[in-house]
């Protein structure tokens, strides 16, 4: 790691320069930084990205800024997330082996990371808006999920490493503030960044005079803050997963915190179930097959995800949680155990999943699969679906046996008219 200070902003011009002799990166590009190509790139709301290529391949570097991109530098941000960043990519690199980019290079001071360059991968939004499909996308997200969920908690970590660790990441505190007023508070009052889509008026207005709902919502948000079952990526969406037709890979976790082990998969799916509910402005002839595809996703991530959780428990529980010796050691058996506890993940995650459903069509940052359907009148019908499924999940989490209890609500929310 460098010890480089002064931190200054990269730009095309001057990054060949300032980073030709790094050693970790000139070995990725090759020693003639006169044949390296520079493109900024990215469409994110938070960092500088480029695409570096010499003659040996091809790097991103990813450098944070002291603002949010979307909205300017009247809103300052801390460039430590950068660290934040580089350390949670460390563990989701060692928990879920082959799940993240590889890291070559950081530099603290700069708020720098070069990593590999996924390609041909693009964005898993994007290719959900083009109804394009991923082979074994739900089984990796589903192992990704489990992998990092339990092998983050005191189910596998000691305890003094586990505590060491909550303590290390306690230090992101601005970047976790923007989930906690964004995500979880901004959409169920009239917020000063807020904004929707015409025609969404009365929908919005029922579910912020809905106190059964805030209060559902605040309890969540009330475990987000406090519950430090696992280290979560923060910030789990279809944008934040690059795949090719075949292979998948997670990006951004900046957002990471110690939190809830339901908080990345409710995230998660909701982003799948907003896709879903988009489908009609995007496509016309295979529709119906292409959003039971997006259904069929959601249900084996989530089967996935148990499967593979359920394995860990039964061959990788060695912190203080539930230890052999309180079950197996005395020959009884943990089932029973391992269900309470894949119940309040699936409890959170559904809270969760509703949550974000609301924030993505009425807090700061809207979801492109909405926000690229033009006509108002198409767009609102949709969204509207959203947020009453939505709702339903919220208020309904601890009920909801199983995925597929969701996917059956979002195919009768589907043909619905809330407008």
């Amino acid at each position: 790691m460098s010890k480089n200070t002064g931190y200054k902003p990269l730009r095309v011009e001057t990054l060949t320069a300032r980073l030709g002799k790094v050693a970790e990166i000139s070995k990725q590009l090759g020693d003639d930084t006169s044949a390296w190509n520079v493109k900024e790139v990215g469409d994110g709301n938070l960092n500088r990205m480029f695409v570096v290529s010499g003659a040996y391949g091809s790097i991103i570097i990813k450098q944070a800024l002291h603002y949010v991109w979307l909205v300017g530098d009247s809103w300052r941000l801390p460039l430590y997330r950068a660290y934040y960043e580089y350390h949670a990519l460390t563990r989701q690199a060692s928990r879920a082996p082959g799940s993240v980019p590889q890291i070559l290079y950081f530099d603290e001071a700069q708020a720098l990371i070069a990593m590999e360059f996924l390609e041909p991968h693009v964005k898993l939004r994007r290719k959900l808006i083009l109804g394009e499909r991923v082979d074994a996308l739900a089984e990796f997200l589903g192992e990704f999920c489990a992998q990092t969920a339990f092998r983050g908690s005191e189910l596998s970590m000691q305890s003094e490493m586990k505590k060491a660790d909550v303590a290390l990441f306690a230090g992101n505190v601005e970047i976790p503030a923007i989930t906690e007023a964004l995500v979880f508070t901004d959409p169920y009052y009239l917020a000063e960044m807020n904004n929707h889509t015409q025609g969404l008026g009365a929908v919005v207005e029922k579910l912020r005079s809905d106190v059964t709902l805030k209060v559902k919502v605040q309890q969540m948000l009330q475990r987000f803050a406090s519950n430090t079952e696992t280290l979560v990526h923060g910030n789990l969406h279809t944008g934040s997963v690059m795949s090719t037709e075949n292979q998948t890979r997670v990006i951004d976790p900046e957002f990471v915190q110690y939190g809830p082990m339901g908080f990345d998969i409710g995230m998660l799916c909701a982003n799948f179930l907003m896709a879903y509910f988009s489908q009609p402005a995007h496509r016309d002839d295979d529709l119906a097959d292409y959003q039971n595809w997006i259904l069929g996703v959601i249900e084996q991530t989530a089967k996935t995800f148990e499967s593979e959780f359920r394995h860990l428990w039964a061959t990788e529980r060695t912190g203080m949680l539930y230890p052999a010796s309180l079950f197996e050691d005395q020959g009884d058996d943990s089932t029973a155990a391992c269900d309470a506890v894949l119940a309040g993940i699936w409890r959170d995650a559904w809270a969760v999943c509703g949550i974000e459903m609301h924030r993505r069509c009425l807090s700061l940052v809207h979801n492109a699969d909405f926000e690229e359907i033009e006509d108002v009148a198409i767009r609102a019908p949709l969204e509207a679906r959203n947020l009453m499924l939505g709702a339903e999940l919220i208020l309904s989490a601890e009920g909801l046996k199983s995925v597929n209890d969701v996917c059956e609500l979002a195919r009768a929310y589907n043909s619905k008219d809330f407008l």
